[in-house]
């Protein structure tokens, strides 16, 4: 996807969001999040899009401390002001990203072709696992297109769990391919004690998801069951990466 289409995306899985969180109450707990309220999902989320937009607005070429991402997004709204204050935060990011030029320098923490690509990417994806996160809380979870439920298992496969820093272990390595059965994609994940690395492509593997590829974009993330995709061989694989397979930033 071009960066274009990334930030095309953001736009529009950010508006569903805030409708899908306006649908709701703010207390309302979060169901594929159940730790969080619909007011600290809204909350985090607009969070995130300040500090996003101050790394491309300012071209910063360091991570922030604490203190400075604070300062990026500002004091907290009431329940009255959340929609606002959160559709705000989106048109800053947006904004952010359509102005910058294509050859932004600033901190990434993801392999990517630049890091204006990066960080449209990252916001996409961020916003829209988020926004069935909000449709979860009052509703039904609508999937996504394929190209982009496809960019968003990339990401997630070959960016953050090809890196070092993953809780994603096994005592013994072991395989684990995902192949998109409406899309020419697949990957194949290796987990082993040092953590997991994925490549696209598909070989032999210890276990076998294939499924459309929303239902896999929103699987991995852990925010539906996977129990009704196709599966074959050692499943215990699945159940591994439900516990463990979780994001760190940076």
């Amino acid at each position: 996807m071009q960066i274009q289409e990334h930030v095309a995306a953001l736009r529009r899985e950010g508006e569903l969001l805030a409708k899908a969180a306006e649908v709701a109450a703010p207390g309302d707990r979060v169901p594929t999040c159940p730790d969080w309220t619909v007011r600290e999902l809204v909350r985090h989320v607009g969070r995130v899009h300040r500090w996003a937009g101050t790394y491309v607005r300012e071209a910063r070429s360091s991570a922030m401390s604490p203190d400075e991402e604070e300062q990026a997004w500002g004091p907290m709204p009431d329940d009255a002001g959340l929609a606002s204050w959160f559709r705000d935060g989106l048109g800053t990011v947006v904004q952010a990203l359509e102005q910058a030029p294509q050859d932004l320098e600033c901190w990434s923490f993801l392999p990517a072709p630049s890091p204006l690509a990066f960080w449209a990417r990252r916001q996409a994806h961020e916003t829209a696992i988020h926004r069935a996160d909000a449709e979860s809380a009052c509703g039904e979870v609508t999937g996504h297109e394929v190209d982009f439920a496809v960019d968003g298992v990339d990401e997630l496969l070959v960016g953050f769990f090809s890196r070092p820093r993953n809780r994603l272990r096994s005592d013994a390595t072991r395989t684990l391919a995902v192949t998109a059965t409406d899309a020419d994609a697949s990957w194949l994940i290796h987990i082993g004690p040092d953590g997991g690395r994925a490549e696209r492509g598909v070989r032999q593997a210890d276990c076998e998801l294939r499924g459309p590829a929303s239902d896999l974009y929103l699987g991995l993330w852990n925010r539906r069951s996977v129990d009704d995709l196709e599966t074959a061989g050692d499943v215990t694989l699945l159940e591994l990466w439900r516990e463990k397979a979780t994001v760190h930033w940076a």
